[in-house]
């Protein structure tokens, strides 16, 4: 019924990076798509952009971001997204406009987190 570390809750250790103009909360061992990242499969891609970093009760937040801390991922794959159709179109003017688009897409899985 009870918990030895009562009200205290156990929480995976992760991290707030940046890259390609957005950020992204990651963990250990998470497999997470970014925009497109040069490099091969198998390649180590390390994110010196690190916002914030949470482990337990224990968190760093930069401003903006955190000295020395590094996110070491590897390159699972280069891929693209599923297409994005938009359609312009101006009422009573017999104007529309179909065009599409495919992110590309890099899959890594995180290493570590060193903070």
């Amino acid at each position: 019924m009870g918990n030895s570390n009562s009200g205290a809750r156990f929480q995976k250790m992760y991290a707030i990076i940046q890259t390609g103009g957005k950020q992204y909360k990651v963990s250990q061992g998470d497999v997470v798509k970014f925009e497109k990242i040069e490099g091969g499969k198998g390649d180590t891609v390390s994110f010196d952009q690190v916002l914030m970093v949470t482990g337990g009760t224990d968190v760093k937040v930069g401003t903006p971001f955190i000295e020395g801390a590094k996110v070491v991922g590897e390159i699972i794959s280069q891929t693209k997204g599923d297409k994005i159709f938009v359609f312009k179109k101006k009422r009573r003017k017999g104007y529309t406009k179909k065009t599409g688009h495919r992110q590309n897409l890099t899959s890594l899985k995180i290493k570590e987190i060193v903070a």
